[in-house]
């Protein structure tokens, strides 16, 4: 059973660091892993316009921070 804090979700959260969503992956979560990834990538191709670069990064920050809290529900 991994926990907050456990080493699997400190290597998620690394992973999620360099690619959104790629946290989720490595967690076995699929659609969260398919979405952060799709809206971040999205996000940062369009970032010339600035507001979507700033909703990039806060996605990309999500997708560590929900990567790091993963608790599995037994």
């Amino acid at each position: 059973m991994t926990g907050q804090g456990s080493g699997g979700n400190v290597l998620a959260a690394i992973c999620s660091f360099f690619i959104p969503g790629l946290g989720q992956l490595v967690q076995g979560r699929l659609l969260p892993a398919f979405l952060f990834f799709i809206f971040a990538s999205i996000n940062y191709y369009f970032a010339i316009l600035i507001i979507p670069g700033v909703v990039a990064v806060f996605v990309h920050i999500w997708s560590i921070i929900d990567a790091a809290k993963f608790k599995e529900n037994v």
